[in-house]
């Protein structure tokens, strides 16, 4: 995207971003799934990052750089994780290496001279489980799920034959060992050619094979499937066996559990980037399939202070492999029509096998990538995939005097769902149809993101459901969701819906009734909305009604328009995207005839129990015994929100060597100031 972004078409591109991602976990992590590459997975996420770091006050409460994973699968038992199982931040360079060491040293506030010490180890491409021993003997085995809650499958790991049920040694009387559980490139090909035979299902590529048959409800199926471990760290322990990370996973590794024969240790990038690329070299002799590299600060007490942001550790980083690539024909260019009337085109292709898997299609975004590209239906295209199934399309590779005979694609001047007039707004890159809530795909699209995870999440409503119940006519609008309480003899004659299957759904249903005003008004879909901003509106509307009701004044009302400005977080365009939702009588009659069915409780603001919690801290001067990062991430783990003014507003100040003006601002307001001293007897206080 351009660099002149204007913060209107960001709050637009990130919730598109959030959507498209977390579509894509529950594909990938949930459901075995996926439909795009790693290599374009890894491009969203990276989009949104930079959107992010260019708006920090436009980052969604839904934004994925918050999450970790899917949901678990209705069919398995939930486990709540102690510690959560994060996910790594990604590299795909040696700069990007190199910056990452670099803050790892200014969070910590090291000299020049000091040295910072890292593992690496190949990163497998498996399927995240934690094995729980008690006294050396397994006792509890769940999949990552979301980070927070995974899917136990206990008995299915007992199954594995590298888990052993007692560990060697003397371990200590609880530890949690974490790692991958994957299959051989060989007995994938075995496992396919017997599935061929018998009828059942093709797998994809290994990870998909292992994920599925690790979820399994029998484990006699999983026990038939050979899977295997890779330990590669540890979650919950009530001792740690060494005080560096080689020394814990060698013990690991003497408990009987296989680690990587590649895992090194090495204090300078230069010896690191030359293990990643020995380890790249041999990737396809590799027996199973690897992505990248995972590096590792050594020093578990500086892993201790670095800690993590939202879904990620500060002290370790996943150095990708380039994107593997294939060329083929584009056949077709088909349009998709989104819930806010986005065209998104969609190139489908001869089938072609990019590192093993077949693709069929890839997405081309908006226009204007049509356009930088110049693809045209009937050219050959590049292709690039790092480990699924949609890849990205990277290039015309037709010879020019062919490219040259065809046609150049003309993007639809009218929506293919609907008929209305399909326009781009004022410096906006998408297209969208005009059609609004005439439109039976914004419909559909609507109603999908009311039921997706980050909004209502109504467990076992997917996309097929919504899709089948809409053209169907039994669920038209939000509200109708709820009633289909009422349709159960129609819902009984459904193919695939049985009386179980529909006792489970309405149950779900029921279970929102009372939904979190935040998500609700993220569920309504209001342009512009995300997940932070709707716990802004929440946070000042505390109603859903007072918030309608102020939207529909502020049509003819400044003081209305007025109001909704002054949230904070809230600018011009978004509160106008806000008044515009309720200026619509449609979006008003939906949002009533929803009321008579769900009752959202008051927004109630929850914060941390420490003496700083909902408070607002400013730090100033020079910290000599933690960086002004570490510091910032104390502060936001106890409940406090830093600031990086002083105003009538602060409500403590933490001063330092060589503090200024600040400190004479916080004397003028009779602000209270401590030394960094007094700051960490808080920061222990509330950790005990």
């Amino acid at each position: 995207m351009s660099g002149a972004l204007t913060e209107e078409q960001a709050t637009a591109e990130l919730e598109r971003l959030a959507r498209e991602i977390g579509r894509h976990n529950r594909l990938y992590h949930g459901e075995d799934a996926p439909e795009i590459s790693d290599a374009e997975y890894d491009a969203l996420v990276r989009s949104n990052a930079e959107l992010e770091a260019r708006f920090p006050h436009l980052v969604r409460e839904d934004s994925p750089a918050r999450q970790v994973g899917a949901a678990p699968a209705a069919h398995l038992a939930k486990v709540r994780h102690a510690l959560p199982m994060l996910s790594l931040e990604n590299a795909f360079s040696a700069e990007d290496v190199a910056d990452f060491i670099g803050r790892v040293r200014r969070f910590l506030s090291l000299s020049p001279e000091e040295e910072v010490a890292l593992t690496a180890e190949p990163k497998i491409d498996g399927l995240s489980c934690s094995l729980r021993y008690e006294r050396g003997r397994l006792v509890a085995a769940a999949t990552r799920g979301d980070g927070a809650t995974g899917e136990d499958v206990t008995p299915n790991v007992r199954t594995i034959r590298d888990i052993p049920d007692q560990l060697a040694g003397d371990a200590p009387d609880m530890f949690e060992i974490r790692g991958e559980v994957y299959m051989s490139k060989a007995d994938f090909a075995d496992l396919n050619a017997r599935q061929a035979e018998s009828g059942g299902k093709i797998f994809a590529n290994p990870r998909n094979a292992a994920a599925g048959s690790l979820r399994q409800k029998d484990p006699s199926i999983t026990a038939a499937r050979p899977l295997r471990f890779l330990a590669h760290g540890w979650g919950e322990a009530s001792a740690v066996p060494a005080d560096t990370q080689m020394g814990v996973m060698r013990a690991i590794g003497d408990w009987g559990l296989p680690i990587s024969e590649d895992m090194k240790r090495f204090c300078d990038v230069e010896s690191l980037l030359a293990h990643y690329a020995s380890i790249e070299r041999k990737r396809a002799d590799l027996p199973l399939d690897i992505d990248g590299v995972v590096y590792k600060v050594d020093r578990l007490d500086w892993q201790r202070r670095l800690g993590q942001v939202a879904k990620a550790p500060r002290w370790a980083l996943a150095h990708k492999f380039p994107a593997q690539r294939a060329e083929t024909l584009l056949k077709a260019i088909d349009i998709q029509v989104g819930r806010t009337g986005k065209l998104t085109p969609v190139a489908r292709l001869e089938p072609v096998t990019v590192g093993g898997v077949v693709v069929t299609n890839a997405t081309l975004h908006n226009a204007d990538e049509i356009q930088r590209l110049d693809v045209r239906v009937g050219d050959r295209v590049m292709l690039q995939r790092a480990g699924d199934v949609i890849p990205q399309i990277v290039g015309v590779v037709s010879a020019p005097d062919d490219h040259a005979k065809l046609p150049t694609y003309d993007f639809p001047a009218e929506c293919p769902a609907c008929g209305s007039a399909a326009v781009r707004e004022d410096e906006e890159v998408d297209i969208r149809c005009t059609g609004g809530l005439v439109c039976p795909a914004q419909r559909v699209e609507r109603l999908r993101h009311f039921v997706s995870r980050a909004a209502l999440d109504i467990e076992g409503l997917g996309q097929k459901s919504i899709e089948d119940f809409f053209a169907d006519g039994l669920v038209h609008s939000p509200a109708d969701i709820f009633r289909l309480k009422d349709q159960i003899d129609l819902l009984a004659k459904k193919e695939g819906w049985g009386g179980t299957s529909i006792r489970n759904l309405l149950a779900a249903i029921e279970a929102k009734r009372q939904p979190p005003l935040d998500r609700l008004l993220f569920a309504l879909g209001m342009r512009h909305v995300g997940g932070v901003t709707a716990r802004d509106l929440a946070r000042r509307f505390v109603t859903l009604e007072a918030l309608r009701d102020t939207g529909v004044r502020a049509a003819t009302d400044p003081a209305g328009l007025a109001e909704i400005v002054s949230v904070e977080g809230i600018g011009p365009v978004v509160a106008q995207a806000v008044v515009d939702f309720f200026a619509e009588p449609h979006n008003l009659e939906v949002v009533n005839d929803l009321l008579t069915e769900v009752s959202p409780p008051d927004f109630v603001v929850e914060t941390l129990q420490s003496p700083v919690s909902g408070k607002t801290l400013v730090f100033t001067g020079s910290l000599e015994t933690l960086s002004r990062d570490e510091a910032k991430a104390q502060a936001e783990a106890l409940g406090a929100k830093v600031a990086g003014s002083v105003s009538a507003k602060t409500d403590l100040v933490i001063a330092g060597p060589g503090a200024g003006s600040k400190l004479k601002k916080a004397a003028e307001h009779g602000i209270e100031v401590i030394d960094e001293a007094g700051w960490a007897q808080i920061v222990e206080a509330a950790r005990s």
